[in-house]
């Protein structure tokens, strides 16, 4: 029903910036939310960015202000554009779809939980 494939992951150095695409092939008709979520190793999956269908956008405050999430209606295409990249970013970005009860940006940030599909994720690594 949901097929989700993420890329432009990739290294950097510290302070460069990535743009990471999700691309979601959606059979339904129903409206839904997006996020972006990313586990480094050893560490729980993390909550980075959520987007409503009204465009309504919460994030993670490690990264407010270094990271936007923005989605292409037309294009089906979720993106997560990150600046000024620190070390501790280096993760495995996974892209999600929520397609239950309308819930509000602010929990579906830090729900994982709630999320229904989930893509295979992109690696990001980031150098000091």
């Amino acid at each position: 029903q949901v097929q989700l494939v993420e890329s432009g992951g990739g290294s950097v150095q510290a302070g460069g910036s990535l743009r990471l695409s999700c691309a979601a092939s959606v059979y339904s008709d129903s409206s839904y939310s997006m996020g972006w979520f990313r586990q480094a190793p050893g560490k729980e999956r993390e909550g980075v960015a959520a987007i409503d269908p009204d465009g309504s956008t919460s994030y993670a405050d490690s990264v407010k202000g270094r990271f936007t999430i923005s989605k292409d209606n037309a294009k089906n295409t979720l993106y997560l554009q990150m600046n000024s990249l620190k070390p501790e970013d280096t993760a495995m970005y996974h892209c999600a779809v929520e397609m239950g009860p309308r819930l509000g940006v602010d929990y579906l940030v830090l729900h994982p939980d709630a999320y229904n599909y989930w893509g295979q994720g992109t690696q990001v690594t980031v150098s000091s």
